[in-house]
């Protein structure tokens, strides 16, 4: 664990396995400095367990920097659940693991991810009291994933703004991988802004949904990576910027809504050489953690989430600027911005 290439010096990593519900879960803290650490949980069907560690370590360290970014109380973790979506969900699963989060005793807070939706976050609920997302409760608001979306595409007008010398998106072509929760939300903002759009995913009903309604067109998971747009918004899982992709991306722009999107950190350098501006992940999607912080803060308040998801569209703004002054990758200019507020917390 302690030399594994994606260990941060994490607080705490915590395997659950129950034999009954078949839950086989990880939560892993990276930190607390700024609150209990918070990140939603993923249900996936990983080849292996080290693939499912690799993503926890990585997933709950993005979102200690994505806490920070956003200034929120709140520290950073992800759960991971080893299954498939599906088929193999079960209310016994899914009491399982809300078990193991109350085991934690208030250090971690869960919310949906991909493969999780609000039904699910339900039947947690029936075991602790540590969940948001929710529709019901004082402070319920239901799915973050509309407000991660309105945050994605605000943080798209920012960033066309420096890479394409204006934010108006009316002719623009955006190539969105991945239309699921947030993809599809970014795809209507888009549209209604009047941007031309090349959609991609593995849902084949998904796209034909989205496609109807926005006019967008559809490519294979693998033809994404070579259409000509303006602007790339990866919108499903992460490292999808490596070696093999790298130089076949035609576009001015990066911006999206999937985590952990670049397979390496160096790779912010080497998109920032072929003249690609980067939105880095934890910065552009916050607006989800932003709504699930108003939740657990047992005071919601969608003007203060409105305000916040501005305030952090100028964090984002702020670190573009600073990468293109200097002449830096912007994902090394937002670690360091992250690192200090953590550190200024201790």
């Amino acid at each position: 664990m302690f030399d594994h290439p994606s260990y941060d010096a994490h607080e705490g990593v915590h395997l659950f396995q129950d034999e009954a519900s078949g839950l086989k879960a990880i939560i892993a803290i990276h930190s607390t400095a700024r609150g209990p650490a918070a990140g939603g949980t993923r249900m996936w069907d990983f080849a292996n367990g080290e693939a499912m560690l690799r993503d926890v370590l990585r997933l709950s360290q993005g979102m200690s920097y994505k806490n920070a970014m956003a200034d929120l109380p709140l520290g950073g973790g992800k759960a991971v659940i080893w299954g498939n979506a599906k088929t193999d969900k079960s209310p016994d699963l899914f009491r399982a693991f809300g078990r193991a989060v109350e085991s934690l005793q208030g250090r971690y807070y869960t919310a949906e991810d991909v493969g999780i939706d609000v039904a699910d976050m339900e039947i947690v609920r029936q075991e602790t009291a540590y969940v948001a997302g929710l529709d019901k409760g004082e402070a319920a608001s239901g799915d973050p994933s509309p407000i991660t979306a309105r945050g994605v595409f605000l943080g798209i007008v920012e960033t066309a703004k420096r890479a394409l010398g204006s934010g108006d998106l009316k002719g623009r072509t955006v190539a969105v991988q991945g239309v699921g929760s947030v993809g599809a939300h970014t795809c209507d903002h888009l549209a209604e802004a009047g941007a031309n759009l090349i959609i991609t995913d593995i849902d084949q009903a998904a796209l034909q949904a989205v496609s109807a309604r926005t006019g967008a067109r559809i490519v294979g998971p693998d033809e994404i990576y070579d259409v000509e747009a303006d602007i790339f918004s990866p919108c499903a899982l992460g490292a999808i910027i490596n070696e093999q992709t790298l130089g076949r991306f035609r576009v001015k722009a990066i911006a999206g809504g999937a985590n952990n999107q670049l397979v390496m950190p160096e790779m912010g350098e080497l998109l920032r050489r072929k003249g690609i501006l980067y939105a880095p992940d934890y910065v552009i999607n916050g607006g989800g953690i932003i709504n699930v912080a108003a939740e657990i803060s047992g005071n919601y308040s969608r003007e203060w989430v409105d305000a916040k998801l501005a305030r952090l569209v100028e964090t984002l703004g702020d670190v573009l600027d600073e990468a293109l002054s200097h002449g830096k990758p912007t994902n090394q200019v937002a670690d360091r911005i992250a690192r200090e507020r953590i550190a200024a917390a201790r």
